[in-house]
């Protein structure tokens, strides 16, 4: 942001862009709640497994920025090493949030990883970003977990392999974390590597997904009509234009602007929007101990905007 005369930004100025900031971190984890609904319907009906689909997004979203990119002419140019940084991080928190998911089961894989992320990014941007640790930011921390905990904490069973889906779930994390971090530590709006960190990450799940199956299923029983193949497709670009391409433009905006730990804390919405839309398009139960976490999330995510 520049100052008139070039003078430092003025109190009320980096407020504007703090704001700014956290909407666009709110947004973005909002997208991101709508595509964990898009996905659940993916896997029931497409025969695409979660490598495949998180392939595909990844692969559309590159699609969508390059046509958008093209419209507005902005060059497509980053550096190598944040796209291989952002690419890398964003594979291994997409593939093993998945993994976390099919071993431990969606409420246990949910909680850790979206439980381990905030505090995670906490510890590492107080070490490497020498972010003040202050007892709101803390507080907001622990509200947002417990939040998290009674939002997704009643519903679901465990999975096969409870203990090597945790540790997926720590994996994936970390590689959450590791994106946040980066995008704090080099400074400025990392936007423009999107699409370069986007293929990153598509080539490193093409193996993955090939190996799942890339392609929807066709001809077998309970595989996809034509028809079905059509809202399949319908499916996928809106994954890759919404939740993808839009949402991380967007998280690479905010991070610009805000503080690790607060950006990791209203990601948090993400959950919450998902468990709307479940109950509203899907017809999932909402329990009184899933709305009480849902508005204790709210409540951290609220705080923060006004405290930082």
């Amino acid at each position: 942001m520049e100052s008139v005369s070039g003078l430092a930004p003025s109190r009320a100025g980096r407020s504007a862009s703090y704001g700014r900031g956290m909407c666009y971190v709110a947004v973005a984890a909002t997208a991101w709640g709508t595509g964990g609904a898009v996905a659940a319907v993916l896997y029931r009906t497409s025969g695409l497994g979660p490598v495949a689909v998180s392939f595909w997004r990844l692969v559309l979203g590159i699609a969508v920025l390059a046509v958008l990119h093209l419209a507005v002419g902005e060059r497509l140019g980053a550096r190598w090493r944040d796209a291989l940084v952002l690419g890398a991080g964003l594979a291994v928190y997409q593939t093993a949030y998945y993994g976390s998911i099919a071993y431990a089961g969606l409420a246990v894989g949910t909680v850790v990883t979206l439980g381990a992320c905030p505090v995670v990014i906490a510890l590492a941007a107080r070490r490497v970003l020498g972010e003040a640790l202050t007892a709101g930011r803390v507080a907001a921390v622990a509200v947002g977990l417990a939040g998290l905990v009674l939002l997704v904490g009643g519903g679901g069973q465990a999975g096969a392999a409870p203990v090597l889906g945790v540790a997926f779930g720590l994996l994936s994390a970390a590689g959450y974390a590791v994106v946040t971090i980066y995008s704090r530590r080099v400074g400025g709006d990392l936007s423009g590597a999107t699409v370069a960190s986007f293929a990153v990450a598509a080539a490193c799940l093409l193996p993955l997904a090939v190996a799942e199956g890339l392609l929807p299923s066709v001809g077998g029983p309970g595989a996809p009509s034509a028809g079905g193949l059509a809202d399949t497709a319908g499916w996928l670009l809106y994954l890759g234009a919404v939740p993808t391409a839009l949402a991380y433009r967007l998280f690479f905006a905010g991070v610009a602007v805000v503080p690790a730990t607060v950006t990791a804390v209203v990601t948090l919405v993400e959950p919450v929007a998902g468990v709307l839309i479940a109950v509203g398009l899907l017809g999932e139960r909402f329990t009184l101990a899933a709305a009480a976490g849902a508005v204790l999330m709210l409540a951290a995510v609220a705080g923060l905007a006004r405290t930082g």
